[in-house]
């Protein structure tokens, strides 16, 4: 009776073929670099950064409170003892008539909005094009409106304006908003783009083979897969538009259009008048960005590392 001579494995063999022909799990880029940023080290520099970027927003959150007489003679951090807090900051910026908050709040909400829909919908269409349709020129289109992005903003201000001039839509909400989404359109188009080029290309096959056109594959197949990153786009975005300064200066300065941004710097003046509803502009300035970013957070991350790295 012969005895069964045990067989080592083969230590040459490749990984995952060893043996039955289960196979180890295969870990992508995107796979590390969640494990990394969920490690202990990470969390803790997380923590760190959070609560830095925290202390000087509650000392803003305080001084809003605060008499002009305090805010002058002392720091923040020395009120935690003192009952003298007031309301009249909030009420003088946001309705007092030399500051008139109110109207620039609204205005910065009817150019932000805009702002932030025309160019998800342009890049949209076009990120679908350079992904899913086959034309001549498309590698080099792409990388034309991919560099565009090196271009300064400032070196676009003077022609823009003077174009604007010329159609005569000067001093109207247009100026700014064809302006913010010329300059969110190539940044835009490459991350949906990196997003499209992610769904596997079986979705699309298979609703060809259905008989779907292309407006169909669009709306039906990829834009319920689209969310995470039109929400991190969206993020992006907004805040970028809500504390824009530069372009409301050039484009926006009259004060029916004018955004918060605007306001703000012309609190402190040149004689540093209202300095003192400075601290309660800023806070009613960050609200609305920081609900924003809060209430998309769950797609954010998601939006960002979709189609950044390849397994």
């Amino acid at each position: 009776m012969s005895q069964a001579v045990p067989t080592t494995p083969d230590i040459d063999a490749p990984e995952g073929s060893r043996g039955d022909d289960t196979k180890a799990p295969r870990r992508t880029r995107s796979d590390k670099a969640a494990r990394r940023l969920t490690s202990k080290p990470a969390s803790i520099i997380a923590i760190c950064l959070a609560v830095l970027w925290t202390i000087p927003t509650f000392g803003l959150f305080v001084t809003s409170f605060r008499p002009p007489t305090e805010i002058r003679s002392s720091g923040w951090w020395t009120s935690f003892f003192s009952t003298d807090y007031t309301l009249d900051n909030y009420s003088d910026a946001l309705f007092s008539g030399s500051t008139s908050f109110a109207s620039y709040f609204i205005n910065s909400i009817v150019i932000t909005l805009p702002a932030v829909v025309m160019p998800i919908t342009i890049a949209l269409l076009a990120a679908y094009a350079f992904a899913w349709i086959d034309f001549k020129g498309r590698t080099f289109l792409f990388v034309a409106v991919f560099a565009l992005q090196v271009v300064p903003i400032q070196v676009t201000l003077v022609p823009l304006l003077t174009q604007y001039v010329d159609w005569g839509i000067a001093g109207s909400f247009w100026p700014i908003w064809l302006s913010h989404t010329i300059f969110a359109l190539p940044l835009a188009i490459f991350l949906l783009h990196n997003f499209m080029k992610d769904i596997p290309r079986e979705l699309v096959e298979a609703a060809r083979v259905d008989g779907a056109g292309h407006v169909k594959i669009f709306f039906v197949v990829l834009m319920p897969l689209l969310v995470p990153a039109i929400a991190a786009f969206g993020i992006f975005q907004f805040l970028w538009v809500w504390n824009d300064l530069l372009v409301a200066l050039t484009f926006g300065s009259a004060k029916d259009v004018a955004p918060m941004t605007v306001r703000l710097a012309e609190l402190s003046g040149s004689r540093g008048a209202s300095w003192h509803l400075l601290p309660a502009g800023a806070f009613i300035s960050m609200i609305v960005p920081v609900a924003v970013f809060l209430g998309l957070q769950r797609y954010f991350v998601r939006g960002l590392l979709a189609g950044s790295v390849k397994g």
